[in-house]
């Protein structure tokens, strides 16, 4: 099928990364191995930080529509629309009135609606989020946590589970051999969510100075400073080293030396850096929060903890530090897991099966 790929939080051509931007890809990738010809329709990002969404955006979206849509009259329109991530802060405002105005199948790819955010600007949007769920004709959930809350706001609408997934093979192709007790976090520095995890990290750890062990934290951003003072103000010096960001082979290489992958997880919508991780064999210390059990298994490919039990977490991961063999286990089972059950084939199999199945049914 041809199709048109439309994410309005990041496109993947953004320049900035982030997991929401590598998911996006590694769709495009999966459509693409299941031998559909699919094109990023545009670069409209309909992102609104607050609820005081710009006034020009009805606007924009209206002269991107017309854009499209005289585009399509020139040669043939795709099969399908497919909208990757619409949620309040960022809805599409394009797919459902194209796909309307050429009698096309709308399909979404991790929608999420939240009750609690119908407040300002954002009712417009939640509005928008919502009538594209009931338009498509299937909605792809890639967590229980999101098919969950859009049947309690759509009954009716169709719905599909994708799991999680990524491309293990830049992972795989190192071979393990992981350094005694060395640590490794892989994550961005922003403040909210990945400073709160951050904080929660060094308050378990500081728990630990009593074995050996050393942590690597690869990822950079804003709250930096914030996240150094969080280690430096309840570890003495030597136990962290923060190496910045790095590409993509760079951090395949650094995680082919841990031994643990170390990342509480605090408002992950799942986690691809966990997948990573596994892939590269580290067993995960987590917490059992938000979207983290979609993607790590507890007990066979890492270990999950309490959210905010920063003593449990902590004594998950010296038990993991003392306890080689069952480290090893963990870590063998955690390679296999990705490899085998979160690759990219496997989810390009399972995507076209769904478009294939979907595409069938009566609108």
């Amino acid at each position: 099928m041809k199709i048109a790929f439309y994410a309005p939080l990041k496109s993947p051509n953004h320049p900035v990364p982030s997991g929401d931007r590598l998911m996006a890809r590694q769709i495009l990738s999966a459509l693409t191995l299941a031998g559909h010809d699919v094109e990023t329709v545009s670069e409209f990002r309909s992102f609104s930080a607050t609820p005081d969404v710009p006034d020009d955006q009805k606007m924009i979206a209206e002269a991107e529509r017309e854009r499209i849509a005289f585009a399509w009259r020139s040669k043939r329109p795709p099969d399908l629309w497919f909208c990757y991530h619409p949620y309040y802060k960022a809805p599409d405002l394009l797919g459902p009135e194209l796909c309307r105005q050429f009698s096309l199948p709308y399909v979404t790819a991790e929608s999420s609606y939240s009750r609690r955010r119908n407040i300002g600007g954002w009712v417009l949007s939640q509005e928008a989020v919502l009538s594209g769920i009931r338009q498509a004709r299937i909605n792809i959930c890639l967590t229980q946590r999101d098919h969950q809350g859009l049947l309690d706001v759509a009954p009716a609408a169709r719905f599909e589970r994708l799991s999680p997934f990524i491309d293990p093979a830049p992972f795989l192709a190192k071979k393990p051999r992981p350094e005694p007790r060395h640590l490794m976090t892989v994550a961005m520095m922003r403040p909210g969510d990945k400073l709160s995890s951050y904080t929660a990290l060094a308050g378990a750890l500081h728990r630990l100075c009593d074995l050996d062990w050393t942590l690597t934290i690869i990822g950079d951003g804003p709250a930096r400073a914030e996240v150094e003072q969080a280690f430096g103000a309840v570890l003495p010096p030597g136990r962290v080293r923060f190496v910045g960001q790095k590409e993509p082979g760079e951090v395949a290489e650094f995680l082919s030396r841990g031994s643990i992958y170390l990342w509480p997880g605090h408002g992950e919508a799942y986690g691809l850096a966990y997948l990573e991780a596994q892939a590269a064999g580290l067993p995960v210390i987590a917490e059992h929060v938000a979207g983290v059990p979609e993607v790590v298994d507890n007990g066979r490919t890492g270990l999950l903890t309490p959210p905010g039990d920063r003593e449990a977490y902590a004594d998950a991961i010296r038990a993991l530090l003392t306890d080689e063999p069952e480290r090893q286990r963990l870590a063998t089972h955690a390679r296999r897991f990705v490899a085998e059950e979160r690759s990219q084939s496997a989810a390009s199999l399972r995507l076209h099966q769904i478009l294939e199945t979907s595409m069938k049914e009566s609108p």
